[in-house]
């Protein structure tokens, strides 16, 4: 007789008593829902350099190039060479010194040119090449009021070979 009540035990499955686990969820997901941050992406619209092949005469406007160097940054025409030259120091590349070329003297001459080049070494940060964009796309006012843009169309692109100076 004891032999049968321990075997009928052993048979009958304990009833799993979820409630309290339902319980939490139902609180807890709308909870999380509700307090969940949405992240928002802002994305910029890049245009690639077209390959060129056939050669022509350099036109008259400017083909504005800024190549990101370890050395410093060059700010120069396709066609015409660099314009000028930022070293770069110890604390970084002169972003400042960048914007106020870009804003007086490039601006200035072509206040229609709307597009630019940013042509990078392999090994410069990605940082980095985000901060020369925003330097190149916009520009803070001195007076503190609205960003003026600058050349807010930007391609990327490889730097080509830094020129041996030969003494």
């Amino acid at each position: 007789m004891i032999r049968r009540t321990r075997h009928a035990r052993r048979q009958q499955a304990d009833e799993l008593n979820i409630t309290a686990f339902m319980n939490l969820m139902v609180i807890l997901v709308p909870f999380l829902l509700i307090t969940a941050v949405f992240s928002r992406m802002a994305i910029l619209e890049l245009d690639l350099p077209a390959a060129t092949t056939a050669e022509s005469e350099p036109p008259q406007e400017l083909a504005l190039e800024i190549v990101v160097r370890e050395a410093g940054m060059e700010v120069g025409d396709r066609y015409r060479g660099v314009l000028k030259t930022l070293p770069s120091s110890e604390a970084g590349y002169d972003l400042a010194g960048l914007a106020a070329y870009l804003k007086d003297e490039v601006k200035a001459r072509f206040p229609d040119k709307t597009d630019a080049t940013l042509l990078l070494e392999p090994d410069i940060a990605y940082d980095t090449l985000v901060q020369v964009m925003d330097t190149v796309r916009i520009v803070a006012m001195p007076d503190g009021g609205e960003p003026a843009e600058l050349f807010p169309e930007i391609s990327i692109g490889d730097a080509p070979a830094a020129q041996a100076t030969g003494s």
